[in-house]
Parts: C-alpha cells; sequence; structure tokens
C-alpha cells in the first residue's frame, strides 16, 4: 500500500471508556494496561485497568472499582451495572447504576 493510501486509512489505537456500554456484567475479567505519550519531549506510561469485549478494550475507572466494591457489600447478588460519564478532564464523574438480569433497575416492592 503507498504511503497516501496508509496514512488516509490509518486509525490510532484508542482505548474506549466504560460508559459507552450498555450492560457491564460483575464476573468479566479486568485486565492490567498501559501505553504511552509524549509531554514536553518526555515519555510518560500511563497505568489503567480495562476489560475487554470482542476484541476492544475499555477503560475502568478506579472509582468505578471502588463504586462496585460499595454496590457489592450491599447486594452480593448483583449480576451487572452500567456507567454513566459525566464532566471531562479532571472534572470527570463517573455514577455507577446497578442493573437486573433483565438489563434493567431491579426495585423490590413490600
Amino acid at each position: 500500500m503507498k504511503l497516501n493510501e496508509e496514512a488516509q486509512a490509518y486509525e490510532p489505537k484508542q482505548t474506549k471508556n466504560i460508559s459507552e456500554l450498555d450492560k457491564v456484567p460483575v464476573d468479566i475479567e479486568l485486565e492490567d494496561d498501559s501505553f504511552d505519550f509524549e509531554e514536553n519531549g518526555k515519555t510518560k506510561t500511563v497505568h489503567q485497568k480495562v476489560i475487554v469485549i470482542d476484541g476492544e478494550k475499555y477503560k475502568f475507572p478506579f472509582s468505578v472499582l471502588a463504586s462496585l466494591k460499595e454496590h457489592l457489600i450491599e447486594n452480593p447478588s448483583l449480576k451487572a451495572f452500567k456507567v454513566r460519564k459525566s464532566g471531562e478532564g479532571l472534572k470527570t464523574k463517573y455514577t455507577l447504576i446497578p442493573l437486573g438480569s433483565t438489563g434493567v433497575v431491579e426495585e423490590k416492592v413490600e
């Protein structure tokens, strides 16, 4: 392939965000991942946790891991959840939303 064709076809690899998923099972494998980037002429390495679904990596923020821990303490039978992301950069916030087995929030009526 010619250089100009290769350049036009090039898409950089990017890690997606867990908030892009409709549903995340709590028993999915969590993997360590890292990537390097240049800043002010120096190479820096970022370490992160990811899940892999259909060959795509999804970043799993540590704040979601902490939130999931609290949900599992209160509801050990939790099977799935979704994540809502708001803000950007240092102001990014993640909200964990527990889901039932059907993909909807379970409610108990007493």
